[in-house]
């Protein structure tokens, strides 16, 4: 599992798509070992690289996975259908206080975000929380780009 959390940063919230190409997605492509700096959010720092080796399914976790620049290389698309208010909300309390001005900056980005790239419409999957478990739903795919279908095999590890 890849956490975007680990690709992004303050400076980058989400002009990482060069790098997680380049270090991520390319190597594991060619069937190699990725290797990536995961991020700090609280240092504000790169930290050493950090293995990813390649598997019959890499998920790729996080605000932005279902990016245009991405979908040719995701098997498919799952979208966690949560209200943005909350989970802006589950956001602010896991990082607490210190990340406030943090978030004012993140709901701003995210937005802009999804206003010019929106990636919920390719979605395979809905995935909704329920009071116990989640419930899958198909994916609208109203933009008429639909995800490839899941396949098995021998070539490159399918990026979910």
């Amino acid at each position: 599992m890849l956490r975007l959390d680990d690709i992004a940063s303050h400076t980058e919230l989400f002009d990482w798509t060069g790098r997680l190409l380049s270090q991520v997605i390319e190597p594991l492509g060619r069937g190699e070992t990725a290797r990536y700096s995961p991020y700090d959010w609280r240092t504000r720092r790169f930290g050493p690289p950090r293995p990813l080796p390649p598997a019959p399914v890499v998920v790729v976790e996080g605000v932005g996975a279902g990016r245009r620049a991405l979908r040719p290389y995701l098997a498919l698309l799952l979208w966690m259908d949560l209200p943005r208010e909350e989970s802006w909300s589950r956001g602010r309390a896991r990082d607490g206080a210190e990340q406030r001005e943090f978030w004012d900056g993140w709901i701003r980005a995210e937005r802009e975000h999804f206003a010019g790239d929106p990636s919920r419409p390719f979605a395979g999957l809905l995935v909704r929380q329920r009071p116990k478990g989640y419930e899958l739903l198909p994916g609208s795919a109203e933009a008429g780009e639909s995800p490839p279908p899941l396949t098995q095999g021998d070539g490159p590890p399918a990026l979910w």
